[in-house]
């Protein structure tokens, strides 16, 4: 199939792509340096820099939307947040307009989405049919899928992906944790009974796949594992793992007083459930937090 991949340079979409490529797909990447994508991967995917460089006569089977700068990379400055919005609501925006002006319009379009649409929830379970708490992070994400629910106008299947912490050592949450813990140096954060709902990499990347190639399914889907955590219970098992001790936590005020707005996404928490995926089939490689933990550890040393 022809694919269009936006977001494909990050952690998420790199491994996406490198799957997509070893399947036989035909990629094209929008990426800010075509020229270093391109020689990346050998020549076997095109790169664009722009979507206004995508003409209607363009045709692709496939439009996986990942673009989005990283939501917990920096603070949450009033310009800081501009960007937050145009590199995911802007862009998804643009993205649409071209589909609706293709002479073809894709048969699928998955849109990145996350979690935090549901907004501090305490130790409330929520899946895809509960509410959420009217917060930043809930307005950003609710505005982001607006921007992607807009293509369901086109002969389109529309697929919002609500990601949770996605578990891979190449990147993300665990890349930055792995040195603090091999140092002994990590530990729970605030009282460590917020909830954190996961996903393995490899389940993430399943997951994508498997939406992408059932044309039955549409619409909203949390891609979390079914057994969320309470950040104590992930601060522990991580260290387990890595055979080390966890034993400095960082209490609520001084995360507060460091991060700012955004110390929202350490100290308050999301249990979210998969019903929707686990509902049309889906069955998880690792569903619990030990198995990918041990998984990953495994991949690590291949």
């Amino acid at each position: 199939m022809q694919i269009f991949i936006t977001g494909g340079t990050g952690f998420l979409g790199q491994q996406l792509c490198r799957i997509l490529l070893h399947e036989g797909h035909q990629l094209t990447i929008l990426t800010r340096q075509p020229d270093v994508v391109f020689s990346r991967y050998q020549g076997k995917v095109k790169a664009i820099s722009r979507i206004a460089d995508l003409t209607i006569k363009d045709y692709f089977d496939v439009v996986i939307n990942l673009a989005g700068e990283g939501i917990a990379d920096k603070p949450w400055t009033n310009q800081r947040k501009r960007l937050l919005y145009s590199s995911r609501v802007s862009l998804t925006e643009e993205l649409v307009d071209w589909m609706q002006r293709a002479n073809t319009p894709p048969q699928v379009f998955i849109s990145s989405s996350a979690i935090g649409w549901y907004g501090n929830q305490q130790a409330h379970i929520v899946d895809e049919d509960s509410n959420a708490h009217d917060e930043y992070v809930h307005r950003l994400c609710q505005a982001w899928e607006d921007a992607a629910l807009n293509a369901r106008s086109l002969p389109t299947r529309v697929c919002i992906i609500r990601t949770g912490v996605v578990l891979g050592l190449q990147g993300g949450l665990l890349k930055r944790l792995l040195p603090v813990f091999s140092l002994n140096l990590g530990g729970r954060l605030g009282d460590g009974q917020q909830w954190l709902s996961w996903i393995s990499l490899y389940d993430y990347l399943s997951a994508v796949l498997f939406l992408m190639t059932h044309p039955t399914l549409s619409g909203i889907f949390n891609l979390t594992a079914p057994q969320p955590v309470t950040n104590l219970e992930f601060t522990q098992t991580f260290a387990s793992k890595l055979k080390r001790k966890a034993l400095l936590p960082l209490p609520k005020p001084l995360l507060s007083l460091l991060m700012g707005e955004m110390s929202t996404l350490l100290v308050d928490g999301q249990r979210v459930l998969p019903s929707r995926l686990l509902k049309a089939g889906f069955r998880f490689r690792t569903p619990a937090l030990s198995d990918a933990f041990d998984y990953e550890i495994n991949q690590s040393l291949l």
